[in-house]
């Protein structure tokens, strides 16, 4: 069944947990963050498909359904189990930042999203990433929810991967960034 109807009142329960929290509360929404940010991230990996160029080996979509995974070992993590982002998923975003910021113009200013729409889907995706992030944080301030160091820099780095990615993906089918006017 889809739905049990016990949420009707407002509250849900999390993994682990035996008692009902609010639907409103600061770890039910980073969750929520994380959700949406996942979700937005299956039609970045679906606009990705037609990618013919790898970084690091793989492909945009290889690169979304990995990032997914991790996603769902941070909402696990966040929602009590012993899981966590190792360090080496942690280092292999880096790695493919840096490798990214090797293929593109350096960065000299702002730049408007759009060019490709793939480019304007990694963008998106990397502000309902910081977003995300943003929750997640409030939820281990507030409610002392426990979160391993890897895993809240892999949040941190996932906005400058997937900003990366927009980059590079205009980069890749020849469209020039455009800079704000300010006029």
């Amino acid at each position: 069944m889809l739905y049990t109807g016990k949420g009707d009142g407002g509250t849900t329960t999390i993994f682990g947990c035996k008692q009902r929290i609010s639907k409103n509360s600061s770890r039910v929404e980073a969750l929520g963050a994380l959700d949406e940010l996942n979700s937005l991230l299956g039609i970045s990996k679906v606009l990705s498909r037609k990618c013919d160029w790898k970084i690091e080996g793989e492909t945009p979509e290889q690169m979304m359904e990995s990032i997914q995974q991790n996603l769902f070992i941070i909402q696990a993590e966040l929602a009590g189990a012993e899981k966590t982002v190792t360090e080496e998923k942690l280092r292999k975003a880096e790695k493919i930042i840096g490798a990214i910021e090797k293929e593109i113009p350096p960065l000299t200013s702002f730049s408007i999203s759009g060019g490709t729409e793939l480019s304007a889907s990694f963008d998106y995706a990397r502000a309902v990433s910081r977003r995300a992030e943003r929750r997640v944080i409030l939820a281990i301030e507030e409610e002392q929810v426990t979160m391993g160091k890897f895993s809240r820099a892999y949040l941190n780095r996932l906005s400058s991967l997937l900003f990366a990615l927009a980059r590079v993906s205009n980069t890749k089918s020849g469209i020039s960034e455009k800079k704000p006017s300010y006029s």
